[in-house]
């Protein structure tokens, strides 16, 4: 839709079909008509057209769009364009201050951006767009509606000056947030709390929509001022539980006020729920508020003042029925213990009334299961910290927690048994179902469940043994009613899920022996479970009792198995021969005394084994339930892992290597044997995942006792054998597609499992054996075959690419040997076929590009990173020879390279962090491929390099750097020997030439690289500094022109005391600096700029009138 219109009803067809139209053909062109607007000459008149004549809000939504993209580029608008367009916004919503609410805060974002950006300018000796806060004063003095329009004017100001824009220099934005927080935003805060007192000084009209609508935005306002990021940490809001808030020493004042905090509690019983929910909000960064600002008698009183909101809150819990309310004031009890400790806490006059409110409000909220379940998060929170704090306490005041703590254990165990029960009955979503929020729940748990543990476990003893009655007699009845029986699964789900949480509890608290025998009573029960579950298995079983058995197993693993081995070699065949063992052995001993006489397990040998016996079982009967079997290989994996690398290791394997049932999986590992390994239909492709570590942990036992028996590997590999001859025929007759290709996919992901454990050149060797040359070939078919079928080829480049790592040196194949060549001329194959044949695809849409195009490129230029950078193929061979393998591979690369987007080399995170470590092999130790490339795809490389260089990624930004500075030491080099000797070697003279060439018809290329390094060492906040400074050297070098171009760009830009010393800084970095790329002297530079930095920082720190120089570096 090309703007050939100029009336305001062709505006407006725009307007509605870019905001309420269906069509998504017309939504694309009208935003394509926008950008052209943005950039038409005309678009500030049709801006001002729309907003004055326009019929609809879309149209003045459109017009305030167009403006904040207009002053957000990077080349701003002159300054008095932007100032009039700031006067026109604050005269129009004056005038009109009943517009819709989008359109106001729309235009009002207007004026932050403007006020943002133009922060440091200057005009007739006045920094021109701070007077923003003087302009809201008016608007406060006017009706109700102007005075929200101010107040939204600095909430918005706050919000913009608190958002980083990656687009622009961390470091500018941090100068303008620290000067906004320095200058105007402790005013703000003092203004919007005057409001607030002001709205409670008068008696509250609730019904008065304006009055309300005025105190949710001042609350909004104190909101944002107290949530602004006042020390550039950037912190993850997610992590919302570790938040300090940094208040500034300037602020003491206010929060030392006991008004400040009388004020929002007030405030909060005073308002209707939405409205109190923001004051709780503004309540929670006040309890966060950093503990340095107080001295330690300022923070007692400080934290009285909280506790006593507390209480008053708790004993007043009307507000608390509304889940924002409950929400937020979970929350801020969770920051009560995050802020202060214990021992604080405790010296507070109401505490112990206060912490039995809390345990009584945990309590309730615990036994309303269904209310809120995100809000029990913070509650659990704050009893784990409370309850992990007791042995560090010092004070002689009780922390009354051994009351408390069994309490809210009970009330979690009690309130989940109870759910089971509604949850069946009236079909609603079962909590289990959410195995994210059970297990983050269950660890907050497990250190609250020690406190007091004899009562905890006591109740424990008791529900199970009930349940467990109860689920046999249900089971041995003939009319066994279906919803009691799903009751009965449920709760046992649920108590094997608690017995797990507090057995795995011993590793976060103070144990005694006596703990560890009740550990041993409750294990009892469940082992004795999992032998009832599985004597019924397949007519009697439960996948959530199956998967709390798994966690439950993992958590005896975690707790008694393992590193406690080196501990305890005895068996303990009776309770009485307890009394006999070393004292270093008592603890784990304890735990087996009762489950030796109950079930005859008397060691952590007898657990290993009903460990293995109970994997072998799951894979058996449990081959259709995905979930089942992926929990199940994972504790497998972790088993076969070891803990440590230790000899405890080593023991641990051993044991496990002589237990029948690992025997038997390492013969008999077959789809007969274990469902999931088969190809049948009804196994989705997804599925096939986790064959991939069912034979990582398999051949890590295999592994154990292996040596160099290559007949034992054999057997071992028979089954895939059988298949891949099964593959071969199929291949050769009319075969079915489908079978084969599953079949192949089960193939490929078997053995990238068995290829990632194998770890020796030895054991490595024998697997490349059985592979070539019989095997690869099918592999290669089916890539050319199913090109176009990620499902199919990127389990196969996978395998490939795992083949290709040189992991501990295992493709460190004997000097007799062409294995590293010929597993290179395979690799080069199947990456040569596949970049060939998905390129014939043609082009893709957004959503289908990763999947179909960009996931096997990236995947092929991780197997040939592995390849180059291995160490195991010699590719001088290839060109000596006459093998074009090498070459091809090399051509392969470029050819899907040049088929890529330079936007998406750095969108898809996977694909650039393959392509650029690739990309610094080629340069290190391929220059002279590099070289010969045609100037269109050096150019494109180089590109590349030029832009990955500013990503925030450091692993692909440090590949940039490394990989630019080789290509500058190669190109420095060359100018360096051109002038004294012709070089014995042509080639390389020639090759070295034609990039000179290159760069002379090129010289913006590394000049902008160039800009882009010191624009970060200057102005970004720089993670990878010793990176950035190696190449930047040889710039300076080669550059040296445009380098004293740049250096007086910057210190041209500042004020005139200034100039000198930056003017001394870059003499600074170049002091004892040779002209040459020697290590000497490079550590010399680098050393020389992390000086340079911290200058120049220090430097264009804010204290004059004008703002420093930004992207002109870039430009």
């Amino acid at each position: 839709m090309a703007l050939h219109f100029q009336s305001l009803a062709e505006l407006e067809v725009l307007c509605t079909h870019l905001y309420i139209g269906t069509d998504l053909t017309q939504r694309i062109e009208a935003e394509k008509a926008l950008l052209e607007l943005i950039d038409s000459p005309e678009c500030l008149s049709k801006c001002q057209l729309l907003l004055e004549q326009g019929t609809t809000s879309y149209a003045q939504l459109l017009a305030a769009t167009c403006l904040s993209k207009l002053i957000s580029r990077v080349s701003p608008l002159p300054i008095e364009q932007r100032i009039d367009i700031r006067n026109y916004i604050l005269n129009y919503v004056a005038s009109q201050p009943k517009l819709a609410p989008f359109v106001i805060q729309a235009l009002l974002q207007v004026i932050a951006k403007i006020t943002k950006l133009g922060w440091f300018e200057v005009q007739k000796d006045q920094f021109v767009f701070r007077e923003i806060i003087a302009d809201v004063k008016k608007f406060l003095q006017g009706t109700v509606e102007h005075c929200i329009i101010g107040v939204i004017i600095l909430s918005e100001l706050t919000q913009e000056m608190n958002l980083v824009d990656y687009s622009r220099p961390s470091a500018k934005h941090r100068k303008i947030a620290t000067s906004f927080r320095d200058t105007s935003l402790k005013d703000i805060l003092v203004l919007a709390c005057s409001l607030l007192k002001e709205v409670l000084a008068k008696p509250l009209n609730l019904q008065d929509q304006g009055q309300q609508n005025l105190v949710m935005q001042v609350l909004k306002l104190v909101l944002n001022c107290l949530n602004f990021d006042f020390i550039g940490s950037s912190a993850d809001e997610s992590a919302d539980d570790l938040c300090t808030v940094q208040i500034p020493t300037t602020w003491r004042t206010i929060f030392l006020e006991p008004e400040t905090l009388d004020l929002f509690f007030n405030l909060y019983h005073s308002l209707p729920p939405l409205l109190s929910q923001l004051a709780l909000s503004c309540l929670v960064q006040f309890a966060s508020t950093r503990r340095s600002l107080f001295s330690s008698p300022e923070r007692a009183k400080y934290l009285g003042n909280l506790i006593k909101g507390v209480k008053r809150i708790l004993e007043n819990p009307q507000g608390l029925s509304n889940p924002g309310n409950y929400h937020e004031f979970c929350r801020f009890l969770a920051r009560l213990k995050t802020n202060y400790q214990l021992g604080e806490l405790v010296m507070v006059k109401e505490y112990p009334e206060v912490i039995r409110l809390i345990a009584n409000f945990t309590i309730t909220s615990l036994q309303h299961w269904e209310f809120a379940p995100n809000s029990v998060h913070y509650l659990l929170t704050l009893w784990q910290r409370m309850v992990a704090s007791v042995p560090f306490v010092k004070s002689t005041e009780p922390h009354l927690l051994d009351t408390y703590a069994p309490e809210i254990t009970k009330a979690f165990i009690t309130s989940r048994l109870e759910s089971v029960a509604i949850v069946v009955r009236d079909n609603l979503d079962d909590p289990l179902d959410d195995t994210a929020t059970v297990f983050q729940q269950l660890e907050q748990l497990c250190t609250v469940s020690r406190c007091e543990y004899e009562k905890t476990c006591t109740l424990l003893v008791q529900l199970f043994d009930q349940n467990a009655q109860n689920y046999q007699k249900l089971l041995h009845s003939a009319s066994g009613i279906t919803v009691d029986m799903a009751i009965q699964e449920g709760r046992l789900a649920w108590l094997v899920y608690l017995v797990g949480t507090v057995v795995g509890g011993r590793l976060t608290y103070t144990s005694t022996d006596e703990h560890d025998a009740m550990d041993g009573e409750l294990s009892c029960r469940v082992f004795q479970l999992i032998s009832l579950m599985d004597t019924g298995l397949p007519q009697c079983s439960n996948e959530k009792i199956e998967l709390a058995i798994l966690w439950f197993l993992d958590q005896f693993r975690k707790t008694y198995v393992g590193d406690q081995l080196q501990r305890t070699s005895k068996d303990v065949r009776l309770r009485s021969d307890v009394s006999r063992v070393p004292e270093k052995a008592w603890k784990i001993v304890q735990v087996y005394a009762r489950m030796s006489e109950v079930l005859g397990i008397t060691d952590d040998n007898h657990v290993l084994e009903t460990f293995m016996t109970k994997i072998v079982t799951n894979l058996k009967y449990w081959g259709r339930c995905e979930p089942v079997i992926s929990r199940t290989l994972q504790f497998l994996n972790d088993l076969s892992v070891g803990y440590s690398l230790t000899s405890i290791t080593y023991i641990l394997l051993k044991k496990l290597v002589k237990i029948d049932a690992v025997k038997f999986m390492l013969k008999n590992h077959t789809s007969e044997h274990f469902p999931f390994l088969g190809i049948s239909d009804s196994y989705s492709l997804s599925d096939f995942r986790c064959r991939t570590t069912f034979y990582t942990a398999l051949t890590r036992l295999l592994m154990v006792d292996l040596g160099e028996d290559e007949d034992e590997f054999e057997n071992f590999m028979l089954p895939l054998t059988v298949s891949f001859e099964t593959v071969l025929q199929m291949f050769s007759n009319n075969f079915k597609q489908e079978d084969v290709k599953r079949m192949l996919i089960g193939l490929a992901r078997d053995l990238r499992g068995i290829a990632f454990a194998l770890n020796t050149k030895t054991s490595y060797t024998m697997l490349f054996d059985w592979m070539y040359p019989t095997y690869i070939p099918i592999l290669q078919r089916a890539v050319e075959q199913w090109y176009g079928e990620p499902a199919c080829t990127t389990p196969i480049l996978k395998l490939m690419a795992e083949l290709m790592q040189n992991r501990s040196q295992r493709l460190n194949f004997d000097v007799s040997s062409p294995n590293g060549i010929l597993l290179f001329r395979e690799a080069s194959k199947m990456i040569c076929t596949y970049g060939n044949q998905i390129l014939s695809l043609g082009s893709l849409s957004k959503d289908q590009i990763y999947p179909m195009k960009l996931k096997g490129i990236s995947i092929c230029y991780s197997a040939l990173k592995s390849a180059l950078c291995g160490n195991y193929v010699s590719f001088g061979v290839f060109k000596l020879y006459g093998d074009n393998h090498f070459d091809n591979v090399l051509q392969a690369f470029v050819k899907m390279l040049l088929s890529v987007s330079h936007s998406d080399l750095l969108q898809y995170r996977k694909l650039s962090q393959s392509y650029y470590p690739l990309l610094e092999c080629l340069t290190q130790d391929h220059m002279s491929f590099v070289t010969n490339l045609e100037p269109p795809v050096l150019l494109y490389v180089l590109t590349s390099i030029s832009e990955g260089l500013s990503t925030l990624d450091t692993v692909v930004s440090s590949s940039c750097c490394t990989s630019l500075d080789y290509i500058v030491t190669y190109l420095f080099k060359h100018i360096a020997k051109e002038g004294r000797k012709p070089l014995r070697c042509r080639e390389a003279a020639q090759a070295g030439q034609r990039l000179l060439h290159f760069m002379q018809q090129n010289p913006e290329v590394l000049q902008q690289m160039m800009s882009v390094l010191m624009n970060t060492i200057v102005f970004e906040d720089c993670r990878n500094q010793w990176s950035v400074s190696r190449p930047l050297l040889g710039l300076i070098l080669l550059n040296a022109k445009y380098f004293s171009e740049l250096r007086a760009s910057l210190i041209n830009s500042q004020p005139l005391p200034k100039q000198e010393v930056l003017a001394q800084c870059f003499r600074n970095l170049m002091e004892g600096v040779e002209q040459n790329l020697s290590v000497k002297n490079r550590d010399r530079f680098t050393q020389n700029l992390s000086v340079f930095r911290r200058d120049v920082a220090e430097a264009l720190r804010s204290d004059g009138s004008t703002e420093p120089c930004s992207l002109d570096m870039m430009s």
